[in-house]
């Protein structure tokens, strides 16, 4: 019987890395991307394009995988966005925007299949933090990304406590700088060899979803930064 893991933002520079190790661990790949952007995911068994930020689209997407799947064993919700700004800078619409981003994107998701976990019995649910929302001092800057991220924690560990003493688990990934070519292109001086590598948080969400010892909890990714 195989294994389930449904992957937002598959085509990003984390999604690749989480893809490939869920696959290369035996697991039915699917990859939801955005619509419009023509990406594609070769090591996906199959994709959809879905806007997770989009509450009907993300229903629509519900109905299709139950009739197709039934079950699914994981949910890594990738899909985000950061910005930088501190509370002078910070309007409404970047807040919204980054809400939209990093917290509607895995909530839609989380609504809509909680009542399928729950009646399967099983799953585990991968929710990507930051350092931002866990230390103030490091979300001065950046207010609306670290907020989001904020509420991303607190609904996992609301999920957590939904589904405490059940097989439901409830897990968050928080990186510090990831090694990616955006941030390489972005901090061109920093020293790279000290950020997070995407396949470490890939391989900390593999340990994770087959740990089953392991309930709700929270992987402070921070490399030597």
């Amino acid at each position: 019987m195989s294994r389930n893991i449904i992957i937002t933002g598959a085509g990003g520079n984390l999604g690749s890395a989480v893809v490939e190790k869920f696959k290369r661990e035996g697991y039915h790949i699917i990859a939801l991307l955005h619509p419009g952007k023509n990406l594609e995911v070769e090591e996906a068994d199959d994709s959809y394009e879905v806007d997770v930020t989009d509450e009907k689209a993300v229903a629509e997407f519900i109905k299709e995988y139950h009739l197709q799947y039934g079950e699914v064993d994981a949910m890594a919700f990738l899909v985000g966005g950061f910005a930088m700004g501190g509370i002078a800078d910070t309007r409404q619409e970047d807040l919204e925007k980054m809400l939209n981003l990093n917290f509607f994107s895995a909530f839609h998701l989380v609504k809509g299949f909680m009542p399928i976990m729950k009646k399967q019995d099983k799953g585990t649910f991968l929710f990507v933090g930051a350092r931002p929302a866990l230390q103030n001092e490091d979300a001065r800057e950046a207010l609306a990304y670290a907020l989001s991220k904020k509420m991303l924690i607190s609904l996992a560990e609301i999920v957590g406590e939904e589904t405490k003493n059940t097989p439901i688990r409830s897990h968050v990934f928080v990186p510090s700088i990831i090694d990616t070519p955006p941030n390489r292109e972005a901090m061109p001086d920093d020293d790279f060899s000290k950020w997070v590598r995407p396949d470490e948080i890939a391989e900390a969400m593999h340990y994770a979803v087959n740990t089953h010892s392991l309930q709700n909890m929270t992987f402070k990714l921070y490399g030597q930064v």
